[in-house]
């Protein structure tokens, strides 16, 4: 089976291409921007009969797209995680129509949930943010599209490798200089939000059901913990996996969006029944190999 990942050495991709390589006689191909040692792909400029001539070249049976942008300008979202999806699903049409496609949306899509309650795929969504509003852009390419693709709306994702821009990246480049001073303090911002927070592994697990599964799929599963945990949890263990002895202060103030999107917890019944998927690793088990690889654990 040939299975192209794009954005592979991305935080997600590098974790989905190496559970996707692990696969029986799968031959996985990375396509990115730049080429690198893999295909070049840049779904946010080519044009798709650019895009057409890689789909060609590689020939795939399944395509990954793990290529999204979570910061920058409203421009550069869009980009990325709107006009990307749509032009790699024109490519597709072109080039590979047989191939299933797998992509990567957001639980952010869905914007802000009512405390208590599980957001499953029928909910209206309703995001607050550029980022939010490109991501279902972005799936909205996808699931229109006259392919077999199905899109994967990934809760918080926890592991090793997290992006600096994320809070776990964040907290864990604080913890390393802290150590064990009893007397330190680490400075943070609101954490009085709930999160539904998945292991990268569970996600990557998640990507290899998807490709592999019978067709047809629904054509939005929500992946994630399918718990809302308090933001002010997840700090909490991984300063204790840190053997932080100081103090966490959090923001008096709040942030607003934190105030937007006070609750965030995916239904994940259905990608149990579609994809025989449920979350394999706790939180906890997130947190100690998110610190186990910053290589910096404290004696």
């Amino acid at each position: 089976m040939r299975i192209l990942v794009l954005g592979g050495t991305g935080y997600l991709g590098r974790h989905v291409a190496e559970r996707l390589r692990a696969l029986p006689g799968a031959q996985v191909l990375a396509a990115g921007r730049p080429a690198g040692a893999g295909l070049g792909a840049d779904l946010a400029r080519d044009r798709p009969e650019r895009l057409a001539e890689t789909l060609a070249a590689a020939a795939p049976d399944a395509v990954v797209n793990c290529a999204g942008a979570t910061g920058g300008d409203p421009v550069t979202l869009a980009e990325v995680n709107a006009r990307g999806p749509a032009a790699l699903c024109a490519a597709l049409c072109a080039a590979a129509p047989t191939a299933r496609l797998v992509h990567l949306g957001s639980a952010a899509e869905y914007g802000p949930g009512t405390p208590g309650v599980k957001v499953t795929e029928s909910a209206p969504a309703c995001p607050v943010a550029p980022y939010g509003a490109t991501k279902l852009a972005g799936t909205l390419a996808v699931t229109s599209a006259p392919l077999d693709a199905v899109v994967l709306r990934i809760g918080n994702p926890v592991g090793p490798g997290a992006p600096a821009a994320s809070l776990p990246g964040r907290l864990a480049a604080l913890l390393r200089p802290a150590g064990r001073d009893p007397e330190a303090v680490l400075r943070l911002g609101d954490l009085s939000a709930h999160r539904d927070f998945v292991d990268v592994r569970d996600v990557a697990r998640a990507v290899e059901r998807a490709v592999t599964a019978p067709a047809p799929l629904p054509r939005v599963l929500n992946i994630g913990g399918g718990t809302a945990v308090p933001v002010r949890e997840l700090a909490h263990g991984l300063a204790r996996h840190a053997g932080f002895r100081g103090r966490l202060e959090e923001s008096a103030g709040g942030s607003a969006r934190s105030a937007r999107v006070s609750w965030q917890c995916s239904d994940i019944s259905a990608a149990a029944r579609a994809l025989d998927w449920r979350p394999a690793h706790s939180l906890d088990d997130a947190l100690a190999t998110l610190w186990a690889a910053t290589g910096e654990r404290v004696p």
